[in-house]
């Protein structure tokens, strides 16, 4: 029996055909799967599925996947949630869009099935490796723990989405070390996702909106780093 068994996934999408085939090729590798055919239906859906990955259209009615994925990422109990987005819609700010609101992976369309099966194993395949790693890291005022997917500053906790989540855990289990965008788009995004690098300073800076500007520093013409200077 396939380790993907233990694996659910919410496709979003108002092309029947395609969702039809999504859904075939999930089943048939051992997946858990559910259909929503607009944005509404997908929240709607998640609140009760829990799914670990949502495979999202952006162009849909009553809810395009944009502002579907804001919502989504707002419920914090998807914090673990993976949403790769599969459109034809192939222009830059489309996919800005995507990553700006926490998208894991953008896609267009036509669907090759086999190479999205492979991208979605080894998504999870990934996040099985990092399960390794330490539950928590506890740095001054600072706790970032990855089984709640929390961070408490100065007694007060917060809920990271993860993509924001997984970039200062990274940054925190390697501080004072300074790290390029392209270390931190292969380490927390993967090599075999496409992302542009101005996903990076966007994410971190939403992350600097919420524990505040000491944590991570800017080495200019370099990267970023968690800074342990007292």
């Amino acid at each position: 029996m396939s380790i993907n068994q233990t694996y659910k996934v919410l496709i979003v999408d108002d092309e029947a055909d395609i969702a039809e085939l999504l859904q075939y090729n999930l089943t048939k590798e051992g997946y858990e799967v559910k259909v929503a055919s607009d944005g509404k239906k997908a929240i709607e859906i998640a609140k009760t599925f829990i799914p670990h990955l949502i495979l999202m259209d952006i162009m849909m009615p009553h809810m395009d996947g944009v502002e579907a994925g804001r919502r989504l990422r707002e419920m914090s109990e998807l914090n673990h949630t993976f949403i790769i987005y599969l459109t034809a819609r192939a222009e830059e700010y489309s996919e800005v869009a995507a990553f700006d609101v926490g998208a894991d992976d953008y896609i267009t369309k036509p669907i090759k099935p086999r190479a999205l099966m492979s991208r979605i194993n080894a998504l999870f395949r990934r996040e099985s490796k990092k399960g390794k790693q330490e539950d928590k890291v506890s740095i001054g005022d600072l706790t970032i723990d990855r089984k709640s997917y929390t961070v408490t500053n100065r007694g007060n906790q917060i809920t990271l989405p993860k993509k924001e989540f997984e970039l200062l855990y990274f940054l925190a289990q390697n501080p004072n070390k300074v790290f390029s965008r392209d270390d931190l788009l292969q380490n927390i995004w993967g090599t075999d996702v496409y992302v542009l690098a101005r996903t990076v300073d966007v994410h971190i800076r939403k992350v600097r909106e919420k524990i505040g500007e000491d944590h991570i520093k800017t080495v200019k013409g370099v990267g970023y780093k968690f800074d342990l200077t007292e």
